[in-house]
């Protein structure tokens, strides 16, 4: 049975550069005195190093470290809890999202388009799956960041109910950020999510935030907040998007296609 609301918190902060530790305790610091109930924590793309075209310099110990940590969290606040991370796996590394339940179940996610005018297309591997996860009845289906700029792999297939993308998102790209997470909202008829990071990165790109949840008919339900580490809260209303889907069957006429 799908829950009528689905509560959202994003994390929208900076991200200590190289330094898994440090942004561990950041995370912990910022939940410790958060006192309402979340479905599903949200954090940005490679939340434990920032956007890093040297994934070797990892040692894939923090990391396994990290996964740790978000398997604790889930069980501890009794919620979902999702980020992306470097992983190394036979000798690839990935921009992989990873969705830890209270259950100790975890979601996977390889990031599919990899940013080539920043180098990413040279060091990691992208993935060929999507991956959807079921929390409270509700069906996420998992992006990160570049993703966004491709409709065709987002197309919601009547499989989904929310997309989120966590991202690391430059400032001077903003306004192409907050309207395609518009545009996917409302062609697929979907609750939209995206989460970004604040500040500068070890390469000098600034990011200014400006996270975002979005309803299936493209209205912004939170306030933007710009260049400031916020907790962000949204409620997903199930009966909203069940009875504009009836209403309004765009997706029963979308065309039937095939990704290579």
């Amino acid at each position: 049975m799908t829950a009528e609301i689905l509560r959202i918190l994003i994390l929208q902060t900076d991200i200590i550069w190289k330094d898994t530790c440090g942004n561990l305790k950041h995370f912990d610091d910022l939940l410790q005195y958060y006192n309402q109930k979340a479905d599903l924590v949200l954090l940005p793309e490679l939340f434990t190093t920032g956007f890093l075209m040297t994934p070797g310099d990892i040692s894939t110990e923090m990391q396994a470290k990290a996964v740790t940590w978000l398997n604790n969290k889930a069980f501890n606040l009794n919620s979902s809890i999702a980020g992306s991370m470097i992983i190394k796996q036979n000798k690839q590394y990935y921009n992989r999202l990873i969705c830890a339940h209270p259950s100790s179940d975890i979601s996977i996610y390889d990031k599919r388009h990899l940013f080539r005018m920043e180098g990413e297309l040279k060091h990691y591997s992208r993935g060929m799956q999507r991956s959807i996860s079921v929390i409270n009845g509700w069906r996420i289906c998992w992006q990160i960041c570049y993703d966004l700029r491709f409709p065709v792999w987002s197309r919601c297939r009547n499989d989904y109910d929310v997309l989120v993308y966590v991202a690391n998102w430059p400032a001077k790209r903003n306004d192409v950020w907050k309207t395609l997470l518009k545009a996917r909202a409302i062609e697929n008829q979907s609750y939209v999510i995206g989460v970004n990071r604040i500040g500068t990165d070890g390469n000098g790109i600034d990011y200014i935030g400006e996270s975002c949840v979005i309803d299936p008919k493209g209205n912004l339900l939170n306030d933007l907040i710009a260049d400031h580490e916020k907790l962000i809260s949204a409620e997903l209303n199930y009966t909203l998007l069940k009875d504009f889907r009836e209403i309004f069957p765009v997706l029963s006429d979308a065309d039937k296609f095939t990704i290579e």
